[in-house]
């Protein structure tokens, strides 16, 4: 089955990110809005952002709007935290499975291609 899933890993404390709000557009002229949903307490989205006969081989991006999860963990008082939306833009082959997680903190991100 392709598909493209993902997870959000919270690296300033150790957590999976629940509740992080994430957004895949298909990027080809335009940008289109393929999927919107939130992390569940596992910091997995509960179905795959898309798959199967839906999945079309092109460029996209995910949009992780980290900024407001740590807003409500409270993990910098006093301060906005430096990131708020996460932008990944990758390229992907509709023939094949995608996993993309992302390692946040409020300052800084990290992606890879997991299995």
């Amino acid at each position: 089955m392709s598909r493209l899933t993902t997870h959000v890993l919270d690296t300033a404390n150790g957590i999976p990110a629940a509740g992080v709000a994430v957004r895949l557009y298909r990027v080809e002229i335009d940008r289109r809005l393929v999927a919107s949903t939130t992390t569940n307490a596992d910091g997995r989205t509960d179905e795959p952002l898309v798959a199967d006969a839906a999945f079309v081989s092109g460029e996209y991006e995910l949009e992780f709007d980290i900024g407001p999860y740590f807003d409500a963990r409270g993990n910098a008082p006093g301060e906005t935290p430096f990131l708020q939306t996460v932008v990944i833009r990758v390229s992907l082959d509709a023939s094949r499975h995608y996993h993309v997680p992302l390692l946040a903190s409020p300052w800084s991100y990290s992606t890879y291609r997991g299995s």
